[in-house]
């Protein structure tokens, strides 16, 4: 994200600090005044419509001073975080006295899960830990008349097979589709956007028929535990009952739904409103840290609450209390 200039930058970083603080939204004076800022009210109002224009700052109504966007959110969670209060390195110092010696695994994460919900004031829900799905190590491709055989080998030795319709034009590239498959899983997975174009048409039998098993296997539904929706009942944002109604029924029902997978770092475990594909997360943060649990076993730490929440607090705490499960659990 283009790092916007220092005077912006101050601007963007006060007026989140305000809403988050006071749910108003904010004018150039007010600002200087609050915080102290090096300027005048007529350079700040000036840089709040630069931001403006960005889109990272936005006027609720006309006359009304600014809010933070959906987008403005974003660049301050990416580039100006601040370091977490005090109240974090209280939890850390709680965190780090905790033991499974004398409690159930349930009553821990029952136990964290308020925590968590006290110390932010938003819903905290923690999944217990469930069994990855399992890596594919190794496959074999059988041409059989129409179909094609594909035998795979996974992680602890499990082994199943496909039965796949085959094109006839593509039983000529099963050999070196196999060779290039072996090789790919020997580097760690297979890379379809590497898939010579030679290959296409047998590759997308291939991935298509895998992609359908790994959707097939069985799994359980992530039970999790939830806290804090007194809390959440008491933020603006959700005073109407049909504004939290749909994320009551996502938490009650599919509370993996919440969870989503972050493998490349790039949203550093935080979905802003629309970031998040469910739409009942629309008007929502979501802020999350996986911890291990075992060699095959991973669960899920996550707060939820609105937009206008204390970003560098609530990441800070998730990813204390992910850490402290996975000491405990690994």
């Amino acid at each position: 994200m283009q790092l916007l200039p220092r005077r912006q930058r101050e601007v963007l970083q006060a007026t989140v600090r305000h809403y988050v603080d006071t749910t108003e939204p904010v004018g150039s004076k007010t600002l200087v005044q609050r915080f102290g800022l090096d300027a005048s009210p007529a350079t700040v109002r000036s840089a709040m419509g630069a931001l403006e224009q960005r889109g990272l700052l936005t006027q609720p109504h006309t006359s009304a001073g600014r809010i933070p966007s959906q987008l403005g959110y974003r660049h301050y969670v990416d580039c100006l975080l601040p370091a977490p209060g005090v109240a974090v390195g209280q939890l850390e110092r709680e965190l780090m006295g905790l033991s499974l010696q004398w409690a159930a695994l349930d009553d821990l994460l029952l136990q964290l899960a308020r925590r968590l919900a006290d110390l932010t004031g938003l819903l905290s829900l923690i999944t217990r830990p469930q069994r990855r799905n399992p890596q594919l190590q190794a496959l074999r491709l059988v041409p059989s008349g129409e179909r094609l055989l594909v035998f795979l080998v996974e992680e602890g030795a499990s082994a199943s097979s496909l039965n796949l319709r085959l094109p006839a034009a593509a039983n000529g590239q099963l050999p070196a589709l196999e060779r290039w498959a072996c090789d790919q899983l020997s580097r760690g997975e297979l890379r379809w956007q590497t898939l010579p174009n030679q290959l296409k048409l047998s590759g997308e039998v291939l991935r298509q028929g895998l992609h359908s098993h790994h959707q097939g296997l069985p799994s359980t539904p992530q039970a999790a535990l939830t806290m804090g929706m007194g809390g959440l009942l008491l933020q603006p944002e959700f005073q109407r009952s049909e504004s939290l109604r749909p994320l009551l029924q996502l938490v009650e029902e599919q509370p993996g739904a919440v969870l989503l997978s972050d493998q490349a770092g790039i949203l550093g475990g935080v979905w802003i409103g629309s970031e998040h594909p469910h739409p009942a997360l629309g008007p929502c943060s979501v802020v999350q840290a996986s911890y291990g649990a075992g060699p095959d076993g991973q669960g899920h730490v996550a707060l939820i609450g609105p937009m206008r929440m204390a970003y560098a607090t609530a990441r800070s705490a998730v990813r204390a209390v992910a850490r402290t499960l996975e000491r405990l659990l690994g």
